[in-house]
């Protein structure tokens, strides 16, 4: 599901700890690491791909998450050229992706990757909140950087509490 613009829609989870630390995860059989994240599927909201794509990637379920805060609208990113496949059509340019703020209720035990066929990550790590913005893929820098900006408020306001 591509929209008029060329844009993919898709759901971005930072999922925290107690030490508002974030989940990290390796791609399967790659050096990259990243957050979850995952295509919305037609006829499903936001809220729906958030719990399927956490489930398929890390194992959660519904019940042992928290939504602390979502971003307001969509947020951009472009692909790079190399990965426009530019033959098939509709062509997709990038993502829009609506990011989601989660608390984990669960013990770290809980994480898995065998939920789904193809595992999305092989490893993982708790790190500290902006830790990603220096690790992630450049063409993923900014959107993380803006989601991470407008969820931060709403996280670290509520520790302060």
């Amino acid at each position: 599901m591509i929209d008029s613009r060329g844009y993919r829609p898709n759901v971005g989870i930072i999922l925290t700890n107690e030490d508002e630390q974030v989940f990290w995860g390796k791609r399967t059989g790659q050096a990259a690491w990243q957050f979850p994240q995952g295509g919305i599927k037609h006829g499903e909201t936001p809220e729906e791909a958030l719990f399927r794509e956490l489930y398929e990637e890390v194992g959660l379920l519904s019940e042992q998450v928290e939504i602390i805060v979502s971003t307001r609208g969509w947020l951009h990113y472009r692909l790079p050229k190399p990965m426009v496949h530019s033959s098939s059509r509709p062509v997709c340019i990038g993502q829009k992706q609506k990011w989601f703020l989660l608390r984990m209720k669960a013990r770290d035990s809980a994480i898995r990757f065998d939920a789904a066929a193809t595992p999305e990550f092989d490893d993982w790590k708790w790190v500290s909140y902006w830790y990603p913005l220096r690790n992630i893929v450049a063409f993923k820098r900014d959107v993380y950087r803006r989601a991470m900006r407008e969820l931060s408020r709403k996280l670290f306001v509520e520790s302060l509490a």
